[in-house]
């Protein structure tokens, strides 16, 4: 690339949006006319009512990994229909979100082929995983591409081979189809940057996909990929799947390969970011970690904990404690409506319910937050000052988290002793109430506009936790005229009195409300399995 001179980053963006460009399988785009008028603003029909995709294709992209397996098996269809059903689908939801900053359509339909001869020849799947489209974080590297993970400085950077993650995944059979968008500095629970731009919720174009993995969640969301690959240090996996209405997992910190994932601030280890999984099904969630883990990520990475992924029996014999509150931001009134109702469900099938009163959660966010950015925004500030881009609104809000000095190294120890203090009462706190699970919000509202995304903290807790915590639809959906805005609340700081006003019935009407599950730490599978029961109770 040569050097960068500050004031270059139009230009040098443009590399990236001519790759997005030059991707995109023209054959499949929509022509104007049948893309929808500029009023629409749920744009997730498209697909379906454009004309460009057969009944069958429609019904491969409806389908979870389980579906598609055994659709495999039986011979019912071939790997190399269902990635271009996929590739259809994605180009159709790339018009309208711009969730993709690379589409790998040759790639993937050579890999699709090798599968299909392979099993021809043999009968059998070639893995786990054999013929699932799976979606990927652009900041999680791939041999050959440009991985940049949102600055613009660093598109120059080349990975000379796959993360971990992405080894393990094509192993286990996965077809990697599209690289998917996420915000600059990777710090924002929304998804805009200076290179390829903001993405767009498909399920309305002025609400936020979520962040950092917004295009993951508009891919796994929309149906564009199966299982989507994403990273969450404060909710970047679970924000975007609850706004995009799917599952998604943010596992406990060094079980999942985290070796080949870009950015700016390697050796940061007081908060772990994850990498963890979106999908359309929790088995999807479930099938994810299984093969990942089954291919001993331990023996390369080696700092992380080898513990193969358990398969537990359903077991209904667990409490659920219910956050309806965290005593900070009060969530909005469709988010408390569905957290009740689930209890109702839970209550009915037998599952023991109880309310669980949150632990000085914002001792949690003091410590969290201040450990976000040890060394201050510098980092990211010189690193934008080298071609000159400019810092966004979500990224300045961010760091107005930190304070504006690096920390000291007595400063890191004590925050680091503050935090495990902090995990160990939590944990003691949830044995002595006898508290298997906590059910909450992901977020105060079930979306937010662009750009808005501020309050991180009903996720932000469980990574300081270290706690693994699931996203799944609760099956109920933002009716503007039950859920009226709170009357004669008043707010109790300054992030309560944003959200409050941030809430509107009109604009967020028919939008799907998505819950969390957070479990023990290193109690992944546990999580997945409550899920999973939840999952099925809810939708009765």
């Amino acid at each position: 690339m040569g050097s960068q001179t500050s004031g270059n980053w139009k230009e040098l963006a443009q590399i990236c949006v001519k790759i997005q460009q030059d991707s995109i399988p023209k054959q499949w785009m929509l022509s104007k006319d049948k893309l929808p008028s500029e009023e629409t603003l749920n744009v997730s029909s498209v697909p379906y009512d454009a004309g460009t995709m057969s009944a069958e294709e429609l019904e491969m992209t409806a389908q979870d990994a389980g579906g598609l397996l055994k659709a495999y098996e039986s011979g019912r269809w071939t790997v190399k229909q269902v990635i271009t059903a996929f590739l259809k689908r994605g180009t159709v939801m790339q018009q309208m979100t711009n969730f993709a900053t690379e589409f790998l359509a040759e790639s993937a339909l050579q890999k699709a082929e090798e599968l299909d001869a392979q099993f021809k020849e043999t009968g059998k799947l070639s893995g786990p995983l054999h013929g699932i489209p799976v979606s990927v974080k652009e900041h999680i590297g791939m041999d050959g591409h440009i991985t940049h993970a949102g600055f613009v400085s660093k598109i120059g950077n080349v990975p000379k081979e796959d993360a971990l993650s992405i080894q393990l995944l094509k192993k286990a059979g996965a077809v990697i189809h599209v690289r998917t968008n996420q915000p600059q500095s990777l710090m924002h629970l929304d998804s805009n940057n200076n290179i390829t731009g903001m993405t767009l919720n498909p399920l309305n174009l002025k609400l936020s996909p979520g962040g950092s993995s917004g295009g993951e969640g508009v891919s796994v969301g929309s149906k564009c990929s199966v299982i989507g690959v994403g990273t969450d240090i404060g909710g970047s996996v679970r924000a975007p799947a609850a706004f995009n209405g799917c599952y998604g997992l943010r596992p406990t910190a060094l079980r999942v390969p985290n070796l080949g994932n870009f950015g700016i601030t390697a050796g940061q280890e007081s908060i772990r970011g994850v990498v963890g999984p979106l999908g359309q099904s929790v088995e999807d969630l479930e099938l994810f970690m299984s093969a990942i883990l089954g291919g001993k990520p331990w023996d390369v990475e080696t700092m992380l904990v080898p513990i193969e992924w358990r398969k537990l029996a359903p077991n209904k014999e667990m409490t659920v404690g219910i956050l309806y509150d965290d005593g900070i931001v009060k969530p909005h009134p469709p988010m408390v409506r569905a957290l009740k109702i689930a209890a109702e469900k839970l209550n009915s099938a037998g599952i023991k319910v109880v309310n669980w009163e949150p632990f000085e959660h914002q001792r949690g966010w003091d410590i969290v937050s201040a450990l976000y950015f040890p060394q201050g925004p510098s980092p990211y500030l010189d690193t934008f000052a080298e071609t000159g881009e400019p810092v966004l609104p979500l990224t300045q809000h961010a760091f107005n988290f930190s304070s504006k000095e690096p920390l000291t190294i007595a400063e890191n120890w004590s925050l680091n002793y503050q935090k495990e203090a902090y995990r160990r009462e939590y944990h003691a706190l949830m044995k002595e109430r006898g508290v298997d699970f906590i059910l909450c919000p992901a977020y105060p509202g079930a979306g937010v506009l662009q750009g808005m995304a501020k309050y991180w903290n009903y996720t932000a807790i469980w990574n300081i936790l270290d706690q693994p915590a699931s996203i799944f639809p609760s099956g109920v959906k933002v009716d503007k005229d039950i859920d009226r805005p709170y009357e004669g609340y008043t707010p109790r700081n300054g992030h309560d009195e944003w959200e409050l006003k941030a809430y509107d019935p009109e604009l967020m009407h028919g939008f799907p409300v998505c819950l969390q599950l957070a479990g023990k730490h290193f109690h992944d599978e546990e999580v997945l399995q409550a899920s999973k029961l939840i999952d099925a109770i809810l939708k009765k």
